[in-house]
């Protein structure tokens, strides 16, 4: 089994991989102080660091190509609200907002 480590503003989790859900969706499950507004991707607030475990989320959305430049992609940086889990596995990400 995956461990999925999150890091909000002040606070970190370490919790099972939460497979089928984004990223937003098990920070906010989990309490932790995640910063966002919508959960649509244009807001950007949930702007997170993919530290390890990039390979195990889905492919960049068209509304994180509108907020994110190539070079956060690059960087390893996506929109939580967009991200989802679609495999089992040790990932790591942290809160980034702007």
């Amino acid at each position: 089994m995956g461990t999925t480590i999150l890091q909000g503003l002040t606070k970190e989790v370490q919790l099972q991989t939460p497979v089928g859900v984004t990223l937003l969706q098990a920070a906010v499950e989990q309490g932790l102080d995640w910063s966002h507004r919508c959960t649509k991707g244009t807001c950007a607030r949930c702007r997170c660091l993919v530290e390890e475990g990039a390979e195990l989320l889905s492919e960049v959305t068209d509304a994180e190509w509108n907020r994110l430049e190539e070079e956060e992609f690059e960087q390893g940086y996506r929109l939580a609200c967009q991200a989802v889990v679609k495999a089992d596995g040790h990932l790591r990400a942290s809160n980034k907002p702007y």
